[in-house]
């Protein structure tokens, strides 16, 4: 099929020019927003602001144009351009007032400090295809994998994190200047991990935890507990990166580690949000008695009134769909959401801030999944998807991925196919491990479906995507 002609003033900034030839491909198959945003799972205002150039298109709105609207490419090719013209104006600036940092000077902070030995450094489960067809998961090195699964998320995150992990200048190591760098440096990496996954980040915020310790030799006072509070999120954030992998061996080690070092700080609030987190690592383990144990004990010791309690009884609330309790975990859910329906409006810590009644909802349909109902499952995250900020790149993966298991397990193959590409598609690109173990599933799931070509397509895709069984 032949390339459909543009009509684009020439004026048009590249924001506008790429909003307007997605609009242009919309109207040209017919398409309303309406039911494009049905098909793709996006805001229809997320979508009309894009298409107007008021808001910038993600990558994956703009490959989810192009694969449901059949423009076989020359949306993903656009925004490439674009991209690599936005990169290129923005490089030939960066070196006249802003050189880039010398790396290779012995910089304390990205210094290659982790202990090989530590659980980060063991092998990666992947999924690869046995001859018979089956998905399987595999253990290869980290290091091979950053070949692979990681090889968008190297290009484009990888530059950025490493720059703002650059360390400030040997003398300043033992003042403030480097704690307000450690902090803007914790901003960095949350923001890559959401876009890009976690395997770029993980040895940046190893080797951060690695310097912090060597910086408590020498620092006393407000900026000893300013670094302990650091230390603490940073092994956070640590076991959060493995847990996307699906590494728990790693995960329990830097959580364990954060929730000793939330105890030096003494900051209950902290304390409370690391507990949570591990009512949720728990539940990603598929273990329900410490993911409820850990869950109350939480509840019980955030300020009342606090969005941690409404935290901590969301993660509860998934231990009850893991015993196989659709009354209790029903009940737990409506607790969550009057819990965050009293909370105070205007907290004091950023701990949390990303609970909404959307996140509640998301992890209802989870545990809709997990229960086996899987209409309702689908539709849940049908609606956590159009709910979802533009920048949870990785997030939209995961939330696709588990509604297209939904799908076919309540015998919508063909959605199901069709969800599981996008979701395959962010899985290459982030390497989360939450989205191919997902993806494994379905592709099991499918089998019976090998007449439906969207199935099809999945499957094939699958196919060439995942290791090769030596």
């Amino acid at each position: 099929m032949g390339q459909k002609p543009r009509k684009l003033t020439p004026e048009a900034g590249p924001q506008h020019e790429l909003g307007a030839e997605m609009r242009a491909w919309r109207t040209h198959r017919g398409r309303s927003l309406g039911k494009l945003s049905g098909r793709i799972n996006y805001s229809p205002s997320y979508m009309a602001r894009v298409e107007r150039g008021d808001q910038a298109a993600s990558a994956d709105l703009v490959t989810a144009y192009d694969h449901e609207l059949r423009a076989e490419g020359a949306l993903v090719r656009m925004y490439r351009r674009h991209q690599a013209a936005a990169t290129q104006d923005s490089s030939s600036c960066v070196h006249v007032s802003n050189p880039s940092p010398d790396v290779s000077q012995g910089s304390v902070l990205l210094e290659d400090t982790s202990d090989p030995a530590a659980p980060s450094s063991e092998g990666i489960s992947v999924p690869a295809r046995t001859d018979d067809g089956r998905i399987i998961f595999v253990t290869v090195s980290r290091r091979a994998l950053l070949g692979t699964l990681g090889a968008t998320a190297a290009t484009a995150a990888l530059p950025e994190a490493a720059a703002a992990a650059a360390a400030p200048a040997q003398g300043a190591l033992s003042g403030p200047t480097a704690i307000e760098h450690l902090e803007a440096t914790h901003r960095v990496l949350i923001d890559s991990d959401k876009l890009f996954g976690p395997y770029q980040s993980i040895p940046i915020v190893e080797r951060q935890i690695a310097a912090m310790k060597a910086l408590r030799r020498n620092v006393r006072g407000g900026d000893r507990k300013r670094l302990l509070l650091l230390h603490a999120r940073y092994a956070e954030l640590a076991g959060w990166l493995h847990q996307d992998t699906r590494n728990f061996r790693a995960a329990q080690h830097w959580m364990r580690e954060a929730l000793e070092v939330s105890h030096l700080t003494g900051d209950p609030q902290l304390t409370t949000f690391i507990l949570a987190r591990r009512s949720q690592l728990a539940g990603d383990m598929h273990d329900p008695i410490d993911a409820l144990d850990v869950a109350e004990a939480a509840e019980m010791h955030a300020t009342p009134g606090s969005r941690l309690e409404a935290v901590a009884a969301t993660y509860g609330a998934h231990a009850h769909a893991l015993r196989g309790d659709p009354d209790a975990c029903k009940r737990a859910y409506e607790h969550a959401h009057e819990l965050r329906e009293a909370m105070d409006p205007d907290p004091d810590s950023p701990l949390g801030v990303w609970l909404d009644a959307a996140y509640i909802e998301a992890q209802r349909a989870r545990s809709l999944n997990t229960l086996g109902d899987f209409h309702a499952a689908a539709e849940g995250f049908g609606r956590a998807l159009a709910n979802l900020p533009a920048d949870y790149h990785r997030e939209r993966g995961v939330h696709l991925a588990r509604q297209a298991v939904a799908l076919a397990g309540a015998g919508e193959a063909e959605e199901a196919g069709r969800a599981g590409m996008q979701a395959l598609r962010i899985g290459i690109e982030t390497g989360s491990g939450r989205i191919t173990r997902q993806l494994a599933r379905l592709d099991t799931n499918l089998a019976p479906w090998h007449s439906v070509t969207p199935v099809n397509e999945f499957r094939d895709a699958m196919r060439d995507a995942v290791l090769k069984q030596a």
